[in-house]
This record gives C-alpha cells, structure tokens and sequence, in this order.
C-alpha cells in the first residue's frame, strides 16, 4: 500500500506539498494560505446549506485558484476528502461549470438546482 492511496489527516498536508505548483510562492506561508481555501471553501458550502447565503463568485475564485496550484486530480482528491458529504450536491455545479468534473465522476450526486441557476445567470 502506497502513502496517498487513501488521504487522512496524518498525509493530507504531505500530498498537498508534494502536488504543490506556484512559481510565485516564496514562503512557506503561502502555501498554506492556499491550503487554507479548501477550508474556506468548507465554510462557504456551509453558510449555503444552513443559511442559504451562496457567494458563487468567492466559492469560483477559490476553486479556480486550487485547482491551478494543486493540478485537477490532486485537488479533486483533496476537495473529496475536505468537503463534506452533505456539500457535494452544491459543490458539484461549480466544478461541471469550470469544466472540472469528468462525465464520470460524482454521478450519483445530484446537482443543487438553486447553485444550477445561479452560475448560469453569471
């Protein structure tokens, strides 16, 4: 057994270093700033599902931001293992919108049609 085959707390911020690409990092403070937008974006899926309060354009940004400096399948990795279940419904869009998402992936999830709406008026 390999040491990413699954992701948990003891691995997580050694596969995020290793998928780590920002020519423009200098410290190792930025690279934790944006490990911390997974957080973030945690937060914001939560403050949709409890207080229907969606801000797609920071919930983009970050997503755009992570998947650049972290590659699509380390950061769709480490996005299935940090965002919870019950999140993924509106987290989905976002990644079929920025052409994240294969045909096959999450296809058991449906797609949270109020999230749906809000990016296609964007």
């Amino acid at each position: 057994m390999k040491v990413f085959d699954k992701l948990n707390d003891n691995n997580f911020t050694l596969f995020a270093s290793n998928h780590y690409n920002n020519p423009q990092c200098v410290d190792v403070e930025e690279f934790y700033e944006d490990l911390n937008r997974f957080k973030y974006l945690k937060r914001l899926l939560g403050r949709y599902n409890t207080h229907n309060d969606l801000q797609e354009r920071l919930i983009i940004n970050h997503l755009i931001v992570l998947f650049n400096v972290f590659g699509i399948e380390p950061a769709m990795r480490m996005l299935m293992y940090k965002v919870d279940e019950q999140h993924l419904s509106a987290l989905k869009p976002f990644l079929v919108y920025l052409h994240y998402l294969k045909e096959t992936d999450l296809v058991e999830v449906p797609l949270d049609q109020l999230v749906v709406n809000r990016l296609r008026e964007l």
